[in-house]
C-alpha cells in the first residue's frame, strides 16, 4: 500500500467537501480521493467541512484549531459566498487570508482550489436567480484563477462537471457519487503530477 511517500492531506470546505448528496463518505469527495491516492501514498488525511460554510466561516474554523502540518490542501468553497451578498473584491481578500493561514499555521505546500460549479446549470434553482448566480460564479472563478497564478502554492482546479441530471443528487443542487468520482479523479491526478508520480 503506497510507495512509502507520506501525504498529509487536508480537505476543506462546504457541503460538497462534507459529502452531502451521498450516503457514505466512501462515495464522497474525501473517500474517493483517499482511495484513488492510496496506491501511490501513505495518506494521513483530515476533513474540516460543514454545510453552509463560506470562506469567512472556514477561516474562523481554522483559526480555532490547533496547528498541525499538512502537505496538500483540497478546497471546496464559493457556492455559499456566491449566494451571499459578499462583493468579489472582499471575497478575494478572504481567499488571500485563507492562503496565508494555510501556509503559516498548517505549512501547506500545495493548495488546490476547486472551481465553483456552474450554478446557472443547477436544476433546483429558479430563473432568473439561476442566471444571476451562474454569472457571479463565473466572475468569482475567473478572479480565483487569476489569484492562483500569483502564488506558487496555489493551483486553480477547473472542475468541468458534465452537467447532466445524472451527476446531481436528488436535491438538484449537490453533487452525487458520479460527480464526486469525476472531481476526485481530477484532483488525484493533479496531486500525483505535483509529486511527479
Amino acid at each position: 500500500n503506497g510507495s512509502g511517500t507520506v501525504l498529509k492531506l487536508l480537505i476543506l470546505g462546504d457541503s460538497a467537501a462534507a459529502g452531502v448528496g451521498v450516503e457514505q463518505q466512501s462515495k464522497a469527495l474525501s473517500g474517493q480521493l483517499v482511495s484513488k491516492l492510496s496506491d501511490a501514498f501513505l495518506i494521513n488525511w483530515r476533513l474540516e467541512a460543514e454545510s453552509g460554510i463560506n470562506t469567512s466561516d472556514l477561516i474562523k474554523r481554522l483559526e480555532g484549531l490547533d496547528s498541525f502540518e499538512t502537505d496538500t490542501v483540497v478546497v471546496s468553497l464559493g457556492v455559499n459566498d456566491v449566494t451571499s451578498k459578499i462583493r468579489l473584491k472582499e471575497w478575494l481578500e478572504l481567499q488571500g487570508k485563507l492562503r496565508e493561514l494555510l501556509v503559516a499555521k498548517f505549512k501547506a505546500k500545495h493548495i488546490l482550489l476547486s472551481s465553483i460549479p456552474p450554478m446557472d446549470q443547477f436544476p433546483s434553482l429558479p430563473q432568473p436567480l439561476r442566471w444571476y448566480l451562474g454569472r457571479r460564479a463565473k466572475a468569482f472563478n475567473a478572479a480565483l484563477k487569476q489569484q492562483s497564478l500569483v502564488y506558487d502554492e496555489l493551483e486553480y482546479l477547473s472542475v468541468g462537471f458534465p452537467l447532466k441530471a445524472e451527476y446531481f443528487a436528488g436535491d438538484g443542487f449537490h453533487p452525487n457519487h458520479l460527480a464526486y468520482q469525476f472531481w476526485s479523479e481530477l484532483t488525484a491526478s493533479q496531486i500525483r503530477l505535483k509529486h511527479e508520480l
